[in-house]
């Protein structure tokens, strides 16, 4: 059994949003086309979300390096992609003083890939060198096979996100294009 694991694809990441990924809504049409593939394929879609409380440690204000972003229930937070009714969002740091980049860290989404036979991982989303770097860096500690489609990632900084690909290929991700699925 696959996942496809969608990372923090949120409209403060979108181009205009509090923290956003430059260009970060160019590869939208990519990660709903993956949605539709996986979904053929008897998949699972899973969705991580950043939904911070508004006084989270992260924040600028709380002597953290971000502006206020993905706060829950409001509009920033919302997810960008078009996901089928049955897909599973997964909401980490969403204590007010406790970061989490991984969609794994404080979250249950190793049981839930565990307790449904899942395998494979195949990631996207933002930012490549933060949230998708360490859910990657996250799921192969779990033991699962890691998948990083790289024309469906955005990063923040380009030499930052070169790094972080090399990282997670030395610790055994493979990365690879969605045309090769």
């Amino acid at each position: 059994m696959e996942a496809l694991i969608i990372v923090d694809m949120q409209r403060d990441f979108m181009p205009g949003g509090a923290l956003a990924v430059p260009e970060g809504d160019k590869i939208i049409p990519k990660i709903e086309d993956l949605v539709k593939t996986f979904k053929k394929r008897g998949s699972l879609i899973v969705a991580t979300r950043d939904w911070h409380p508004p006084n989270h440690v992260s924040f600028k204000e709380r002597g953290g390096p971000w502006p206020r972003h993905c706060v829950q229930n409001t509009e920033g937070a919302e997810i960008v992609v078009e996901l089928p009714e049955d897909a599973i969002i997964i909401s980490k740091a969403d204590e007010p003083d406790k970061e989490a980049y991984s969609g794994f860290e404080g979250t249950n989404l190793a049981e839930i890939l565990n307790e449904r036979g899942v395998k494979k991982v195949y990631l996207c989303g933002v930012a490549t060198e933060y949230c998708v770097r360490a859910t990657a860096l996250d799921a192969l500690k779990e033991g699962f096979e890691v998948y990083l489609l790289q024309d469906a990632i955005k990063g923040i900084n380009a030499e930052d996100e070169k790094r972080a690909l090399r990282e997670l290929r030395e610790r055994g991700a493979n990365i690879i294009d969605s045309t090769e699925l």
